[in-house]
């Protein structure tokens, strides 16, 4: 038998109406790319995006069309975030730190229609633009005030776009299964992979931040997204912030100590996420004015594996370090170590031990693992296996790729994560390893193969295998280990160049370390399990 309740379509555009009616004097704060400060509040970025929805429509933006941003944490980046997806089109946002063989195909394979850029991406842009889409129609997101002297054919200025229109603009009602947001991971062996989201998926994530990050996401709330909008929708901020009534506090490419510390005192910032080299350069602020921005009570990590020692010195201050994993194919977020009140009456130290693991699970997604014989091992906190995932927030695919969508999804439809964990029985999920060869350095994802593979294509190296190894600042950094060719003796410096034309430069190792041979398995691949005893104490250069 059936129910006989309404059925309405989830819709992005939804939770910016909501926000305009119940929390209109909230809004976002932007440090801008210009200079200076903007606020805005969620009554005026909805009349813009409405503009923004018609300005598309005028450019000839349609259902299914990908727009692509390039930009920074900003009041205008939030319109695209609800303008772009509002009228059916794809909201595509471009990581900037991405190499330019990787940015080039990631554009050529969403069949990108538009870009949007910030004035820091002009130049970058200018020097690609040739192997992008001929028909790409460029958008600075400025004012004509600011706009620059620029190669890129018909560029068009942002505010003019919106000037140009009014908000007399009613949202087209859509299925809820309509895309809405494209994000790339060059996590990845091969080319990077896309994750295309749904109205349906990003509603029902800004659902689930909400509740997992209670203390943050309510009215009158203060937050600092210092992850970007480019990273997997900023960690659900963009739209669990406005649904709750939160004002975001949006940092541009100020992403250093000192203003992100002046940033957060000025605008008393309750709750700040971010990746652990962000807070690492805040906690060094923090130690050199002997005290807390005012108002600070909370810090979300993610994105990479946060130190025992920054989750102490943050919570022997005062503030509450919550630990979140996640993957962009999860939307991303899908543990945290949010423990709740209770955890004020827990002793320190078991705290610290609770949060260093990876959290527990958030509602909507199911965790699995899986030992090598292919069974489900048992949640007992010993048993370790390759972590699965299911949920309404987690892909069921890659966008335009079926090789890698067979290999990501399994027989029961779980999603195949790459870590190998435990799951206690209370629910803590711990990562001990990976299955796959990535490296994950100050939050971004490197392909060890990858890197392997381009070094072995020059002419003085044999065989390559790279490893991580701890980094103080960027958590891990690879290090290459090669094998020089018969008669060769590598330069160090050509190889890196050689390396250089096709990495993004943090992609390319900190260190070679040159061997006769590299140790093998018993089935003849190189260990590099053998090859992280050897080398896992390595000592960088400049640390």
């Amino acid at each position: 038998m059936l129910g006989q309740m309404m059925h309405r379509p989830l819709r992005i555009a939804d939770i910016l109406t909501f926000a305009e009616e119940l929390h209109g004097d909230a809004g976002i704060v932007s440090s801008t790319v210009e200079g200076g400060r903007h606020w805005q509040s969620y009554r005026e970025t909805g009349a813009r995006a409405r503009r923004l929805a018609k300005a598309l429509a005028r450019l000839g933006i349609g259902a299914g069309d990908r727009v692509a941003t390039l930009a920074w944490n900003g009041y205008r980046h939030m319109e695209l975030y609800y303008g772009v997806p509002g009228i059916g089109a794809v909201c595509h946002t471009l990581n900037p730190r991405l190499s330019a063989e990787q940015a080039v195909y990631i554009v050529g394979h969403a069949e990108d229609r538009a870009l949007f850029l910030d004035l820091t991406f002009v130049p970058l842009v200018e020097k690609l633009a040739a192997h992008f889409p001929a028909e790409m129609t460029y958008v600075i997101m400025t004012d004509r005030a600011h706009m620059p002297e620029t190669s890129l054919p018909g560029a068009l200025c942002y505010e003019e776009l919106l000037a140009a229109e009014d908000d007399g603009f009613d949202w087209p009602d859509l299925a809820e299964e309509t895309a809405a947001g494209l994000c790339y991971t060059s996590g990845t062996t091969g080319n990077p992979k896309g994750s295309l989201f749904t109205h349906r998926s990003m509603v029902l994530h800004a659902f689930t931040v909400c509740i997992v990050m209670q203390d943050a996401m309510r009215a009158g709330r203060r937050l600092l997204p210092v992850v970007p909008l480019f990273h997997a929708n900023a960690w659900g901020m963009a739209h669990a912030g406005p649904l709750a009534g939160a004002t975001l506090v949006m940092p541009g490419p100020h992403l250093d100590g000192a203003s992100v510390f002046e940033l957060m005192q000025a605008e008393r910032v309750f709750s700040a996420w971010g990746v652990p080299t962000v807070w690492l350069g805040l906690m060094d602020e923090i130690a050199r004015r002997d005290r807390l921005p005012e108002g600070f009570g909370e810090v979300v990590i993610g994105g990479s594996a946060a130190a025992p020692s920054l989750i102490r010195a943050f919570e022997e201050r005062g503030v509450d370090v919550v630990h979140a994993w996640g993957m962009t194919e999860m939307s991303p977020i899908g543990t945290t170590t949010k423990l709740g009140p209770a955890a004020a009456e827990v002793p320190l130290e078991e705290r610290l031990r609770l949060k260093s693991f990876q959290g527990r699970r958030a509602f909507g997604v199911d965790l699995k693992i899986v030992g090598e014989d292919g069974t489900r091992q048992p949640h007992d906190g010993q048993a370790v296996g390759e972590l699965f995932v299911r949920g309404n927030t987690v892909v069921s695919g890659y966008f335009r790729n079926e090789d890698a969508s067979a290999a990501a999804i399994d027989a029961e439809g779980w999603f195949g994560t790459g870590d190998v964990a435990a799951i206690t029985p209370e629910g803590f999920l711990n990562i001990t390893d990976r299955t796959k060869d990535l490296i994950k350095s100050g939050g971004e994802w490197i392909s060890s193969i990858d890197v392997e593979n381009m070094a072995i294509a020059h002419p003085d190296i044999a065989n390559a295998a790279v490893i991580a190894v701890p980094h103080p600042r960027w958590g891990e950094r690879p290090v290459l280990i090669a094998v020089p060719a018969e008669g060769r003796v590598p330069d160090t410096a050509d190889l890196l160049r050689h390396l250089g034309e096709h990495l993004a430069k943090w992609q390319l190792p900190d260190d070679v370390i040159y061997v006769d041979d590299l140790p093998l398995t018993a089935t003849g691949k190189v260990s590099k399990l053998t090859l992280r005893q050897m080398y896992g104490d390595h000592k960088l250069p400049g640390t």
